[in-house]
């Protein structure tokens, strides 16, 4: 049996969106809490019963929520344009050595827009 569990991050730190028409609104600097969701997939581990441990998770994800909260995504090398597309492929690409099994990452920056990515990209 396969099974997909996740774990859910927060951190906050602001952007601008270079790439935008002039005079949209994310072509100023603005900053959102972000909601960050790691999944991962896999088979029941015996004897624990668990895909992963969730602690296993968090190790791997903290060096990137300390890269990123409370910073200036522009100023991050990778994130010059931080669209939330960028942003969760950008962060894919530095989890995926460190956890096997990642199966998608969500960037939440409001309460109603989410972009998921499942890999595939450079």
């Amino acid at each position: 049996m396969t099974f997909e569990i996740s774990k859910e991050f927060r951190f906050e730190a602001a952007h601008r969106l270079p790439n935008v028409p002039e005079g949209h609104k994310c072509g100023r600097i603005h900053g959102h809490s972000f909601t960050l969701d790691v999944s991962v997939t896999g088979d029941l581990g015996e004897p624990s019963g668990w895909v992963i441990d969730y602690g296993e998770i968090k190790v791997a994800v903290k060096p990137l929520i300390d890269q990123l909260d409370h910073h200036y995504l522009n100023d991050v090398p990778g994130l010059e344009n931080p669209t939330s597309e960028i942003l969760a492929q950008w962060i894919w690409n530095a989890l995926k050595p460190r956890l096997p099994g990642l199966s998608q990452v969500t960037i939440r920056e409001t309460e109603t827009t989410s972009c998921t990515y499942r890999g595939g990209g450079a």
